[in-house]
């Protein structure tokens, strides 16, 4: 039998399972529900704009990583130095304080000069969704930099001294050694990390970005329900999480992690 099959038969498990599968039963049959289909087309939106946000900002902020794990591992002081500040500076502050600072601070100073208010980038920078995307980028560049930079520097230098007595050039042993092994490194904390960014999500709502978290308030605003609203919201996210958990075991699975 699967080994991971045979896991999921280990009694404790079931008995969680039983557990999960009771809850879902009890709120099913005895809170209410009928507000569902009302908001059900908000909500799809709302998952949609989460999910964008999640997709958007781990991309960006992993690119930016590389570049700060790098620049920390083997770039020189004036490099170096900035980046470990920003990374020391990102992970030492609240997230909510960095997008508060973002939206309140520079979006008011951007209003302030009438040659950005009547250009064409005040279409967007009036808007709250670019600071809530830079701050969770920033987020997620700062922590993953630092992640990145032990992988880099975690490389067995012995690959790079072959790749440099093959003759490659610095950017092929780059693109094709230190990235990739330095990548391998760090997959399982990159899993945790984005799980970790789509949990801080929320946080953009209280700069008026609409996302599922902005959905459910609202729904609990006009109906006056607190649980039920609350449980469904848990339930998105542990949906979503599980689908993030599944898919980098699969990358995992077919990139494995050397030592």
């Amino acid at each position: 039998m699967n080994p991971e099959l045979r896991s999921w038969k280990e009694p404790h498990r079931l008995v969680l399972i039983a557990i999960g599968i009771g809850i879902i039963l009890l709120a099913a049959y005895t809170m209410r529900w009928d507000w569902l289909p009302r908001y059900s087309g908000r909500l799809i939106e709302g998952v949609g704009t989460t999910i964008w946000l999640l997709f958007i900002t781990s991309i960006m902020g992993f690119v930016a990583a590389i570049g700060l794990g790098l620049a920390q591992a083997a770039g020189p002081f004036w490099l170096a130095g900035p980046a470990r500040a920003f990374c020391t500076v990102i992970r030492g502050t609240p997230l909510l304080l960095q997008l508060w600072l973002l939206y309140y601070g520079l979006g008011s100073l951007f209003a302030q000069y009438p040659e950005i208010r009547e250009s064409w980038a005040w279409t967007y920078l009036r808007s709250a969704w670019p600071y809530g995307v830079l701050a969770l980028t920033m987020s997620f560049a700062g922590y993953e930099g630092e992640v990145m930079r032990g992988a880099f520097a975690g490389v067995p230098r012995g690959e790079l001294e072959a790749g440099r007595a093959y003759g490659m050039s610095r950017f092929t042993m780059f693109r094709r050694i230190w990235l990739p092994r330095a990548i391998h490194r760090a997959l399982p904390t990159l899993a945790g990390e984005t799980v970790l960014q789509l949990k801080a999500t929320p946080l953009v709502a209280t700069i008026t970005v609409v996302d599922v978290y902005a959905i459910i308030s609202r729904v609990r605003q006009d109906t006056y329900l607190t649980y039920e609203p609350l449980l469904l919201l848990a339930l998105i996210y542990m949906i979503l999480t599980g689908i993030l958990i599944l898919a980098f075991r699969w990358v995992e699975s077919r990139v494995p992690v050397k030592g």
